[in-house]
């Protein structure tokens, strides 16, 4: 019914695309239009573009700008902040007049984008009249030559290395692409369609706006090659573009390009630069501004793959226990999965004898129920995945799963009673059983040394004996929660070795290089250089490994990148892959998928995966199946998901005589050279996931010939995506070729997800050792095992992003008083809550016990200060009226400490202006509350002149705020991750460690507000300045964060750039980027054409 509907209305994607063919006519239309203008008429559209756009705005903007000047004049606080609040949802008001001006602009901005691709395409030169941002570029691009006042564009260019000649013209499908990415959707477009070329419309269009575009990549080669290969076309059209990833982080060139119009770099950091921007001592060291556009290349790889982990900047931590830990008890978890392996060697061959003899009862003594608790011990064992290949056996375990599994496993602690730990390997999962924490504990003092104190059960008992004073209940109890959380972290550092050791093996998930665990990720076999496990997974395999376990580290900024991209105005995607994963698009980035079709038709041979039993079986046909294609003169891509996988197949090839690449995660340095040979003409490579994604795998007319390019799969990935873009490298742009994977039960996905039916159908049809199964209904319920693996993934990263929303909340408030506190115009605002908040609390607490004495020493205490208040009336009125005539108090001695230490600075400051000039541009102010650590404050001069003194105090409420704001943020961060670790032992009581995280954090977040409120209250009230009139004032220098310690979870090297840039660029000349431009010398003319010397103009920058 469904597909008979379809075929009537159509699918969505194709209503989508109709939906968009719509306005093609109109945009080719100007396109042919503008074919009439000079180069000059053409690039000034862009100047007659935006101020298209000004004019809508204007009113808009008018408002803006007349409520940030009421905001500044207004004294009273709470007036400004409603005025605060108007300018936010205005400028929100604002972004959707933005969206209604570019959508009646589109056409002629895309017509402007492709008639430019145009003359680039069939003009070797373009000459313009010479602008200053052209003369200013002239000097360090090459493909820009001034000859008196004309600029002269070249349509050859260095891209990241390697020499481009512009030869691409918008395609109408293109056109539609970048409509889609405009609408804030994702543009699902094949191999070989251009996504390049179709950011340079959406990216132009946005672009003209001012508000800034971010074309985000998935490693820093494409971030350049890409900024730098549509550069010239944007550039002539007067906007400017850049990559942040050419520059270090927070340097000011980094800033300059984040104030392009289009800034190209990749998601970490991008991610990193707004953590870094929110660690700052000054607005000046900022380098993003408005989050207000962004378009992702290959999303699915960021907003998913990447996603799987949070971006963190941590910094050392002074004690580090847990690591030492993971040694001392790595030789019990040894032994303790010796003594497993002997009983789930015992419990196979149990089995095997018991189902020969027709014994297969999933009671005791059945060998129903040997098989299980040998696969509950072992999963992953290689004597057991053999077993169950044979026929019934597979049938027989899950026949005896789904008893033990009914009734919310009721009856699986029966299973599980012989056992030292479980196995849940679909969830990667161990859980240890009774008999493994009296097994560890053997040796030690205390037999209950791996088993967590009942809490409840304990603290019923101190409180049951009365006898005790109170001090001794606190002294038990203090006992106990020690206890509590010492065996806590230990059964975890248990838990996580035994993870370890039984489902992460070596070569597969991670390898091990120069001493340390580098990780290997499943999508594309690529090492993620410098990034870690978490929760003590990573050293847990460092100490399996027997390399140094390291340290572990405190977090000091960290957010997700969904969190991150979410708080883009509009955020956009392409990639070739996005279709399967569309459900999870929409519910967490409200991301809709449109699927362009290709401009070519796909004319690759996708063939019904050949399912064998055995992974012996399966490597024999594909080796034959790789000599075959050989002696047709086809190239072939070998596709694997492991490093062993891919080394294994090497040595069957070399045995059968066949010449080959290998490239893996031990080999990504040949990347570049290995893939741009793998077109040729008979030749094999064996990847990993590696060649999957970005690669571009060109091949000839002799190879188009005989067939193209076949793509032999050796396993199905867990990721469906993950599997198309392998497909992907063959077939683009409408070439021949093919693609065929071969499946075997011993294969993992197999294993764990495979379906009922299709083993009870196998069975049935006598499916025999040696036999092939290949129909459409097998290639359907492999997909459907994908699909249960891309759920259960997804739920892992939703458990994620809900943890984060956690804190996403309470970053976004704190980053926002941060802000305030940087810039300064809002923090008066700010500091008046935290005055109140204060006040209230001393009113409410002294009130309610009655106590004046205590509220007059809370008052000098914290405040500084004697309220004059007489106890009669504190008593006697009600807390309002207290609290009311306190805040009077307050700000009558805080307004008169303002102005005090205004009329103590003021004359010095002028005096070091008469003396100095401008040579002094801020003093310093020792200001100091005589119990903490000085906080170092600054103060502008001219400012401080402007203002005849106010300005001073302002200068030390956003130093002190800053200070105290970023050291208490920082301990919560330290408390909020001990809190995620510690509420994991929730499960143990049957609670949701999600809903006591909530709690408990928001606990958390109210106690730093409250600390925060009190400390910078306290400070500010009760801080002197430390200097004498007759002193000498000094110069305080300008205010740097210190990041040189922090460090951030996925560092970039560079041997990781070598290898991404591969099938990319020319192999010799991806190594290094060089500056291909003219040389000029420091007394020679400028190039710009002002007729200074180089080291006088230009040169003076470098």
């Amino acid at each position: 019914m469904l597909g008979f509907l379809k075929k009537i209305f159509g699918t969505k994607h194709e209503r989508d695309v109709k939906e968009y063919q719509l306005r093609l006519p109109e945009i080719n239309r100007f396109y042919e239009e503008y074919q009439a203008l000079s180069h000059d008429q053409l690039r000034n559209k862009t100047i007659e573009f935006r101020e298209e756009i000004q004019q809508y705005l204007s009113e808009i903007n008018g408002r803006i700008d007349s409520l940030r000047q009421a905001a500044e004049e207004e004294e009273n606080v709470h007036r400004k902040e409603e005025i605060y609040n108007t300018i936010d949802s205005t400028i929100k008001e604002k972004d959707g007049l933005i969206e209604e001006v570019l959508k009646t602009l589109l056409p002629r901005a895309f017509a402007v984008v492709k008639e430019t691709s145009r003359r680039f395409m069939q003009n070797e030169i373009l000459e313009v009249t010479a602008t200053d941002a052209d003369r200013n570029l002239s000097v360090s691009r090459s493909y820009i030559n001034l000859d008196g006042d004309k600029a002269k564009y070249s349509n050859s260019w260095s891209a990241a290395g390697g020499q481009i000649t512009w030869n691409m013209l918008h395609y109408d499908v293109q056109l539609i692409g970048g409509m889609v990415l405009h609408d804030g959707k994702i543009a699902e477009m094949g191999t070989g369609e251009g996504k390049t070329l179709v950011a340079t419309l959406p990216a132009y269009l946005n672009g003209l706006t001012g508000e800034g575009v971010h074309v985000v990549t998935v490693n820093d080669y494409l971030a350049r090659r890409d900024s730098e290969w549509i550069g010239p076309i944007l550039e002539f059209l007067h906007l400017s573009i850049d990559c942040i990833d050419k520059y270090k982080p927070h340097s000011q060139q980094r800033r300059a390009a984040y104030n392009c119009d289009v800034t190209y770099g990749t998601n970490n950091e991008f991610g990193f630069d707004y953590l870094r921007d929110n660690m700052v001592r000054s607005s000046e060291e900022k380098v993003q501004r408005k989050h207000h556009y962004a378009m992702v290349d290959e999303v699915d790889s960021v907003l998913i793959d990447d996603a799987r982990t949070p971006l963190i900047i941590s910094g050392p931590v002074d004690v580090d226990e847990e690591s030492q830990e993971y040694n001392e008890l790595k030789p019990k978890v040894e032994r303790l999965i010796n003594e497993q392996k002997r009983l789930a060697t015992q419990n196979l061959s149990d089995a095997r004898r018991l189902i020969s003899e027709g014994n297969a009862t999933t009671g005791e003594g059945g060998g129903g129920m040997a098989l299980f608790r040998a696969y509950r011990a072992l999963p992953k064992s290689r004597p057991l995945i053999k077993y169950l290949s044979e026929e019934g056996v597979r049938a027989i375990l899950q026949k005896t799963e789904n008893f033990y599994m009914q009734e919310q496993s009721r009856n699986m602690r029966v299973a599980d009673q012989p056992l030292y730990f479980t196995i849940d390997e679909k969830n990667k999962h161990v859980e240890l059983t009774g008999k493994g924490e009296d097994f560890l504990a053997k040796g030690e003092s205390d037999t209950n040394f791996f088993i967590i104190p009942d809490l409840a059960h304990e603290m019923n008992v101190i409180l049951g004996q009365t006898h005790l004073s109170k001090e001794e209940i606190t002294e038990k109890k203090e006992k106990v929660l020690n206890d509590y959380a010492i065996k806590s972290k230990r059964l975890h550092c248990v838990h996580q070795l035994l993870k370890a050791y039984t489902l992460f093996e070596k070569d597969e998930e991670y390898v091990v290089l120069d001493g340390e665990v580098k990780i290997v990720d499943e999508g594309t076999g690529r090492m993620l250089e410098g990034r870690r496990y978490s929760d003590g997974l990573h050293q847990a395999l460092e100490a399996k490994e027997a390399v140094k376990v390291g340290e572990l580290t405190q977090t000091y900024a960290t957010i997700t990148l969904q969190n991150y991209f979410r708080m883009f105005h509009k955020l956009a995607g392409m990639t070739g892959t996005a279709e399967t994963e569309a459900g999870e698009f929409w519910q967490i980035y409200k991301l809709d998928v449109v699927v362009i079709p290709t401009n070519r038709p796909v004319i690759r041979d996708d063939r019904e995966d050949l399912v064998y039993k055995t992974s012996r079986e399966k490597f024999n046909a594909v080796i034959e199946e790789i000599a075959s294609c050989t002696e047709k003169g086809r190239p072939v891509l070998v596709g694997t998901t492991s490093v062993d996988i891919s080394e294994k197949l090497s040595r069957m090839l070399q045995l059968r005589g066949i010449p080959h690449n290998v490239l893996n995660a031990k080999q990504h340095q040949r990347e570049a050279e290995i893939v741009a040979e793998a077109g040729l003409p008979g030749k094999v490579t064996i990847a990993t996931n590696m060649a999957g994604r970005g690669t571009d795998i060109k091949i000839t007319d002799e190879v188009k010939r005989a067939g193209g390019l076949a793509i032999i799969g050796t396993e199905r990935h867990e990721s469906r995506r993950v599997d198309r873009q392998l497909r992907g490298r063959s077939g683009r742009q409408g070439d021949p070729g093919s693609s065929q994977f071969f499946v075997s039960f011993e294969d993992n996905l197999m294993r764990l997800f495979n379906s009922d039916r299709m083993i009870t159908i196998m069975d049935k049809l006598g499916h025999k050792e040696g036999e092939v199964m290949q129909h459409s209904m097998v290639t359907k319920s492999i997909e459907n095992a994908q699909k249960k693996v891309e759920e259960n993934n997804f739920a892992m990263r939703k458990r994620l992003l809900e943890y984060d929303d956690v804190m996403n909340i309470q970053r976004e408030a704190i980053y926002k008083k941060r802000d305030h506190a940087l810039e300064g115009y809002r923090l008066s605002v700010d500091l008046d809550y935290m005055f109140r908040s204060t006040l209230q609390h001393i009113v409410h607490k002294n009130k309610a016990t009655g106590s004046y004495p205590e509220f007059v020493n809370d008052s000098i205490m914290l405040l500084g200060f004697e309220p004059e208040m007489r106890d009669a009336d504190f008593l006697q009125s009600r807390e309002q009226e207290v609290l009311a005539r306190f805040e009077d108090e307050f700000y009558s001695f805080y307004k008169k400490k303002e102005e005090a230490i205004s009329n103590l600075l003021l004359p010095g400051i002028e005096r070091i202006k008469r003396e100095h000039g401008d040579h002094y541009k801020r003093i310093a102010i020792p200001y100091e509350d005589g119990i903490n650590e000085p906080v170092p404050i600054a103060a502008e001069i001219d400012e401080a002149l402007r203002t005849k003194g106010t300005s001073i105090m302002r200068d030390i409420e956003k130093s002190i705020a800053l200070s105290i704001l970023d050291s208490n943020w920082k301990e919560h961060l330290r408390n909020t991750d001990e809190l995620k670790d510690s509420v994991q032992a929730a499960t143990f009581e049957q609670k949701d460690p999600l809903v006591i995280y909530k709690m408990e954090a928001y606990k958390l977040f109210e106690n730093l507000v409250y600390k925060m409120n009190e400390e910078i209250t306290s400070y500010l009230t009760k801080g002197k300045v430390m200097i004498a009139v007759e002193t000498e004032m000094q110069e305080a220098k300008t205010q740097k964060a210190d990041l040189s310690k922090v460090r951030t979870n996925k560092q970039e090297e560079n041997a990781r750039r070598a290898a991404e840039s591969a099938g990319r660029a020319e192999p010799q000349a991806v190594q290094t980027v060089r500056n291909s431009g003219p040389k000029v010398g420091r007394n020679e003319p400028c190039p710009c054409g002002s007729g200074k010397k180089f080291k006088n103009c230009h040169g003076a920058e470098s």
